[in-house]
């Protein structure tokens, strides 16, 4: 018996149905040649690559002659941070620079100028010339909410080799670096995502996309698994005032001081702190009454100021050193008052200090 054939409509139906099947299966199967953990690095890549540049320093050096002789000094990474083309670095990569190149993600090369810079916190902010294009913007995140083991992907151009994505896990919070000006700079991220020369100044993302650090340093000449990263939020801090002013407008105490520990090694039965051996006239500390050294005592071979009041804490932290104090204040920004316990003959006292803007050196 022969099967009269079905009506177009109907085959044509079946045709349609049979093609639908076949276009919601092929993007399952290619879904599934890739893990969730990769498919997260592809997408972070492709979506915040493009803002992460490549920026190349010229500095000038002299011949035998005194001749100047222009040379490259070296390179870094940088990532664009705002729709008018400022870029975030490390201040250690556009040091004493002359000239700088940025290289963007499409290869071009555009040139840029210094903005504004941080020493003390290796950070810079420079800024592109003459570019229209559209831009990637990376968000800067908050960095008091990462946790060690916390995945993190770093993005930057090591060795100069553009694009270069690694990752890793956050292997400690809270380190302490050296700056280039030897200041310390707390609160470090440590990973272990492979960060070597010429990462330095790029982001270190979170699995959101955002700016969590600066890639900063690494022990040894090369890739060993630790590697430190400014916190983003040490910058979220800095760069309004780096794009406004070109400096970071620091708190100030007005106050000379010495750690009673130098003193107790000596052998002087003192509290632990800092004395204040002068103040700054018409300085904050000098405003709220706090006294300095009064005179000179001798200990030994030594000539000690004495009679200033002892800083032990700020609003609550202990005070032992010079870093302790600079830190503290410099967690604040001027304008905003402090509560400084001291010891005054003997006796335990606080007092309330507004900070002032720290003077510009002339």
């Amino acid at each position: 018996m022969i099967l009269p054939y079905p009506p177009f409509a109907k085959v044509q139906k079946m045709i349609i149905s049979f093609l639908m099947i076949v276009f919601l299966w092929i993007p399952t199967v290619l879904a599934t040649q890739y893990t969730l953990d990769e498919q997260q690095n592809i997408d972070i890549y492709k979506t915040k690559g493009p803002g992460v540049v490549n920026i190349t320093s010229i500095t000038l050096n002299y011949d035998f002659f005194l001749r100047p002789l222009p040379s490259e000094s070296g390179s870094g990474s940088g990532f664009i941070i705002d729709r008018q083309g400022h870029i975030l670095t490390n201040y250690h990569v556009i040091e004493g620079a002359r000239k700088l190149t940025v290289t963007l993600s499409d290869n071009t090369q555009w040139p840029a100028k210094i903005v504004g810079i941080d020493p003390n916190n290796d950070l810079a902010v420079i800024k592109l010339e003459g570019y229209r294009g559209k831009l990637t913007i990376l968000e800067l995140g908050d960095s008091s909410t990462i946790v060690v083991g916390q995945k993190v992907l770093a993005l930057g151009n090591p060795f100069g080799l553009n694009q270069t994505l690694t990752t890793g896990i956050i292997s400690a919070l809270g380190r302490t670096i050296a700056a280039q000006n030897n200041r310390k700079i707390d609160g470090v991220i440590q990973s272990d995502a492979a960060i070597n020369p010429g990462n330095s100044g790029g982001p270190l993302l979170d699995t959101e996309g955002k700016v969590i650090g600066i890639n900063t340093a690494i022990i040894g000449p090369g890739n060993v698994g630790i590697g430190f990263s400014v916190p983003s939020n040490t910058a979220r801090r800095i760069v309004p005032d780096l794009i406004a002013y070109g400096y970071v407008r620091r708190p100030w105490i007005g106050v000379e001081s010495i750690p009673t520990s130098d003193l107790q090694r000596l052998g002087l039965d003192v509290p632990v702190g800092m004395l204040i051996t002068a103040l700054v006239e018409n300085a904050p500390a000098n405003l709220a009454g706090l006294r300095g050294a009064t005179r000179n005592v001798r200990v030994g071979n030594y000539r000690i100021p004495w009679g200033g009041d002892i800083i032990t804490s700020i609003d609550g932290s202990p005070v032992r050193s010079f870093e302790e104090l600079a830190d503290k204040i410099e967690s604040y920004s001027p304008g905003d008052s402090i509560t400084v316990r001291y010891i005054r003959n003997d006796r335990s006292r606080s007092v309330s200090v507004k900070l002032q803007q720290r003077p510009r050196p002339r």
